[in-house]
């Protein structure tokens, strides 16, 4: 089975990267000719969105957002006009449950089978193939198509319905934003009272206060290295996702709130294209 890839930022190229050296076929379409390129060079073979829905039977969307996503798979041209019955679809971009669910509803008039399902592991888990895969839909579908999932991540979980992926994802999303926040204040605090950060980190690492955010970002915090692994734009329009869905079932979100806030501020003032450990910048110099 041909594999269709369409997006390829810094997730979308090492996921491809790793699916071709598990042997598969993967025809490539992304925006940018430069990451195209890269990844022809490694095996894969480049297309567009019509020939990948005609000629696939699976195609993966890794894109930034839903607008992005539903202009793909449903706009004049995209893949939905030009897919054949039956084709899987599996949309591994981080955007609001409600946008899965139409994308989803349009796509089965057609025949056209859907999953949600989107990451987290940030760029070193894409490159390492152990993003962890949140999916939501059909389970069958999910069986059917988990071994190509697990040639991308070390876990794919089935969540539940179409959305559920996504809202798995808002979930972890929130999570690591409170936890950055909470480690970034941590250590400021320390920090300025005159304890060694490094002291603080092997003290505090193997205890309850240990995370797998604490072990990512500290040494990158330390290091003064906000190269993005994931971005602090892209964390705001998580957030925001998680905001929005949280009014629409009626659950106050009053931490992730001001953690946007918090983002918007950096990013307002020329940070947002950095990783979101960037947030140590907010007690440490934001307007450096």
């Amino acid at each position: 089975m041909k594999i269709g890839f369409i997006g390829l930022g810094i997730m979308g190229k090492p996921m491809v990267k790793n699916l071709i050296k598990a042997g598969e076929v993967v025809l490539v379409h992304s925006r940018t000719q430069a990451s195209v390129d890269e990844v022809v060079a490694d095996g894969a073979i480049p297309s567009n969105i019509a020939e990948i829905g005609r000629e696939c039977g699976m195609v993966i969307t890794m894109l930034p957002d839903g607008p992005d996503v539903e202009q793909v798979v449903l706009g004049a041209g995209g893949l939905l006009e030009n897919a054949k019955e039956g084709l899987i679809l599996v949309d591994m971009s981080s955007i609001a449950p409600a946008i899965s669910q139409k994308i989803h509803d349009k796509c089965a008039e057609k025949g056209v089978k859907m999953l949600d399902a989107p990451v987290s592991g940030g760029q070193p888990g894409a490159i390492n193939g152990t993003l962890s895969i949140m999916v939501g839909g059909d389970g069958d579908l999910f069986e059917r198509v988990r071994p190509i999932l697990l040639k991308m991540g070390a876990s794919a979980v089935h969540c539940g319905e179409i959305g559920a992926g996504n809202t798995t994802k808002l979930a972890n999303n929130i999570i690591v934003a409170m936890n950055i926040a909470a480690v970034c204040e941590a250590f400021t605090l320390s920090t300025k009272a005159g304890v060694d950060a490094q002291k603080v980190f092997e003290a505090i690492k193997g205890g309850l206060a240990g995370s797998a955010v604490l072990n990512a970002k500290i040494p990158m915090i330390l290091d003064g290295n906000f190269n993005p692994g994931f971005k602090i734009d892209l964390h705001i329009k998580d957030l925001q996702n998680a905001v929005n869905t949280g009014q629409e079932v009626g659950c106050p979100l009053p931490f992730t709130g001001q953690t946007i806030d918090i983002y918007r501020q950096l990013s307002k003032a020329g940070h947002g294209q950095k990783d979101h450990s960037g947030m140590w910048l907010y007690w440490n110099g934001a307007n450096e």
